[in-house]
């Protein structure tokens, strides 16, 4: 087993807001990237317009039930959407082409009706974890295009690792 999985965990805290939440962590390696997504999008597209034909987006049972547990972790569904309804939402108008390893992840988020996420565990520092934020720790991300350290707000339920926000 992957040590940096070996210890990932959710910490008390959480496993308290939401006692029935699972993840399930798989690492793969020697992904390459050279393979084309846009079938996987594409049906992932036309599945999402065939969901929202009679049912609009929060209804749906799969992403009402995250938004009950978003709801659990102190969030607001409408202003934190988790991932799989914020693609659900933009898929029949096109999902984003970001990368090859990134487009099949979403396709598959919206195809199967389950969040999915992937990181690169080279750039951990220690195990992921599932914790309520302190609301110091920094997040790396891009704003105006530009590098930009945020930080969530104290109570926050995020994935982190030993140096901050995942």
């Amino acid at each position: 087993m992957n040590a940096t999985l070996q210890n990932a965990h959710i910490d008390a805290a959480v496993r308290e807001l939401r006692p029935d939440y699972r993840v399930l962590l798989i690492v793969a390696d020697g992904l390459t990237g050279d393979f084309d997504a846009s079938g996987p999008l594409e049906q992932a597209e036309a599945h999402a317009r065939a969901l929202l034909a009679d049912s609009a987006v929060e209804n749906l049972p799969h992403i009402a039930a995250w938004r009950e547990a978003f709801r659990s972790f102190g969030a607001k569904p409408q202003r934190t959407r988790n991932s799989l309804e914020a693609l659900t939402r933009r898929a029949p108008d096109g999902l984003p082409r970001i990368n090859a390893l990134t487009d099949a992840y979403n396709a598959i988020s919206v195809l199967h009706q389950l969040p999915v996420g992937g990181e690169n565990l080279d750039a951990y520092r220690g195990a992921p974890h599932l914790a309520r934020a302190t609301g110091e720790e920094p997040f790396e991300t891009v704003a105006g295009g530009e590098p930009a350290i945020e930080h969530p707000k104290p109570g926050e339920v995020v994935w982190r690792d030993d140096a901050g926000v995942t």
